[in-house]
């Protein structure tokens, strides 16, 4: 007991120390964390790697990848620890390494890794182009899953299946194709200056893509089961429909885009779902910071009230992830760091810390502020947490421990990764078969024989506490979607106070000198869905009150049917009946699949407390 006590202790001064060295009073060298984030993508390179290549420990790999398909798929990147090419996350992580060189570009120059950046997005649109050989055809996936995890081998080794799999009309996709849409979209942008032709080329992908996800509607782990246990899509296509919409807005200043966002924002959840997750499976908040963007900057035209309740719904997620919501805020660590999950909570840290500080740059632009239920939020609020979450992963936190390898003196050193975790082909040719390195290198002792420099980890939990073990996988994996929004707002706090600047003009979408021209937010629709709940029953046993609550959830609308609603409860102490758990909340029964208007659902829950917290989380009205 007094060994860890004293251990507690250590790990205290060590903490207090970091932060005295660079907590939240950004002493951390953002630059060179901003370095090693886009350094990490060469360690997931997949394909003919070029002579530029500095992780020096990878060689080239997967370079028969879709030739039992008669198609090139050379290319692209591993997502995580494994050596599957899968395309949601893949295409998730281009999106936004696109967005932050829009946001942030020039502070990239300053630090001298626009160039990295740049060349990290066209290593991965490079293969979506070879991906999407015609209009109505995208391959999703080279490897499984399955296969791959029996296997820890190099990827230089690989003996694992490299089977691709493709959507087409018959097997459908809109969320991968929506999300490939949308990478090739903001990809297209970053390009618009320096290789217009390329742009134009992403372009037309976009375009085709789009289109494709749209006519031919479907959750693409419907059509490729091997992904579901990896990357299912979990919040549907919607999301991904009206992010694509919104980045070909962008790209092409073409009105039908935003006619399709705004005319689609009830039918495809946009401005139904309130979601404090934005991550590779759900994208709605994303698309409202999009939406709330063209309303700041005066490109709303005349849906200037769907806009607004976009922007509702971005409130909504700024307030829960500051604490300052009415309900529903995210959780966080002793030590500061918001929390969702146990398994790669990180990847959630750093994609809301990159939508704050980018909504806090243009709320600052348009000389707003947010309307949180515990009052007024300043922009400046919204970066400042955004800092001390970056500082955390940095190691501002109670280890005192850099959650990016290779960062400050105390780092992950057994990331859960094969190419790391396995001495270098380059240094030691010799084949490692299948279970070889498991045998020889999973379970070894000590630190990864390369380093993989750069890569963020899925970090710590709930209570702050990290196992830096290999085969806690939950803790020690790294993957590029962590790393993508974390880019971006390295480069914002890299570049200090200043005020923000992006990449040239290729945006078009200058900040409007006069909104007072903007109706109030609060004129925003409401939402259509009514809950309800009141005790209908209390008993004593054992010395403890119990409560029966009945919930009550009901359609208010006139005419349009609530469909895949999704009910979030909180500070529930018991059991709950008549409705099923789901990734993001609670749904009704199967056999209850919508609800008409003017239409009521109902469930029950027991427990020894006040009522529950019930709220919606989303709904698509059609």
């Amino acid at each position: 007991m007094a060994t860890r006590l004293l251990e507690l202790v250590l790990v205290l001064v060590a903490a207090m120390a970091q932060v005295a060295r660079g907590g939240g009073g950004g002493g951390h060298d953002y630059g060179k964390a901003l370095s090693k984030s886009i350094l990490y993508y060469e360690a997931q390179r997949s394909g003919v790697l070029p002579q530029s290549q500095r992780i020096a420990w990878r060689a080239s790999s997967g370079l028969a990848d879709g030739k039992a398909n008669g198609v090139d798929l050379v290319g692209g990147y591993y997502d995580a620890g494994d050596n599957v090419k899968f395309g949601l996350p893949m295409a998730f992580t281009v999106t936004m390494m696109a967005w932050s060189v829009l946001e942030y570009g020039e502070q990239m120059a300053a630090a001298g890794e626009l160039g990295h950046a740049v060349e990290a997005i066209k290593w991965g649109t490079d293969y979506f182009v070879k991906a999407h050989p015609e209009p109505n055809v995208l391959y999703a996936e080279v490897g499984d899953g399955d296969s791959d995890h029996n296997c820890w081998q190099r990827p230089e080794d690989m003996t694992t299946s490299r089977q691709a799999y493709r959507l087409d009309p018959q097997n459908p996709g809109s969320d991968l194709a929506g999300e490939t849409a949308a990478a090739m979209a903001a990809a297209s942008l970053v390009f618009r200056t320096s290789n217009p032709g390329y742009a134009n080329q992403l372009l037309q992908h976009s375009k085709q893509l789009f289109d494709f996800a749209d006519k031919y509607r479907g959750r693409y782990d419907n059509s490729i089961t091997v992904a579901r246990n990896y990357y299912g899509s979990f919040s549907g296509y919607g999301d991904e429909l009206l992010w694509a919409s919104a980045w070909l807005y962008l790209a092409t200043d073409d009105r039908r885009y935003l006619d399709y966002l705004a005319n689609n924002a009830d039918a495809l959840g946009g401005t139904g779902w309130s979601i404090n997750q934005f991550g590779w499976d759900v994208k709605y908040p994303g698309v409202q910071v999009l939406a709330a963007k063209f309303l700041l900057q005066g490109k709303a035209s005349e849906h200037a009230g769907v806009m607004q309740s976009y922007q509702q719904k971005v409130e909504f997620f700024v307030c829960s992830c500051l604490g300052k919501g009415s309900g529903n805020n995210v959780e966080r660590t002793p030590g500061g760091m918001l929390y969702h999950q146990k398994w790669n909570n990180i990847q959630f840290v750093t994609s809301a810390s990159f939508l704050l500080a980018v909504y806090s740059d243009h709320l600052a632009g348009a000389g707003a502020a947010v309307r949180c239920s515990a009052g007024p939020t300043q922009p400046s609020e919204l970066l400042a947490f955004a800092r001390s979450q970056v500082d955390y992963i940095l190691g501002s936190n109670p280890r005192a421990t850099s959650y990016m390898v290779g960062y400050g003196a105390t780092y992950p050193r057994q990331a859960h990764h094969r190419g790391s975790s396995i001495v270098s082909i380059k240094d030691s040719p010799s084949f490692v078969g299948c279970r070889d390195g498991y045998a020889s290198w999973y379970g070894r002792q000590g630190s990864n024989p390369n380093l993989l420099d750069g890569a963020v980890v899925g970090g710590p939990d709930e209570h702050d506490d990290f196992a830096d073990e290999r085969n806690n996988y939950q803790q020690t994996e790294a993957a590029t979607y962590n790393n993508a929004p974390l880019m971006g707002v390295l480069a914002r706090l890299a570049a200090g106070h200043g005020s923000r600047a992006r990449l040239g003009q290729s945006l078009k979408d200058g900040i409007v000198a006069n909104h007072t021209s903007l109706p109030p937010l609060s004129h925003a629709a409401a939402s259509p869905v009514e809950i309800e709940q009141k005790a209908t029953r209390s008993w004593t046993k054992n010395g403890k009150r119990y409560h029966r609550y009945s919930v009550t959830v009901t359609n208010r609308s006139p005419a349009k049917t609530v469909e895949e609603l999704h009910i979030g409860i909180g500070k529930l102490y018991g059991p709950v009946w008549g409705v099923e758990k789901a990734r993001y909340g609670y749904v009704l029964p199967s056999w209850l699949p919508s609800l008409p208007a003017g239409k009521s659902a109902a469930f029950v829950y027991v427990h020894a407390a006040p009522p529950a917290d019930v709220w919606v989380t989303g709904y698509k009205l059609v």
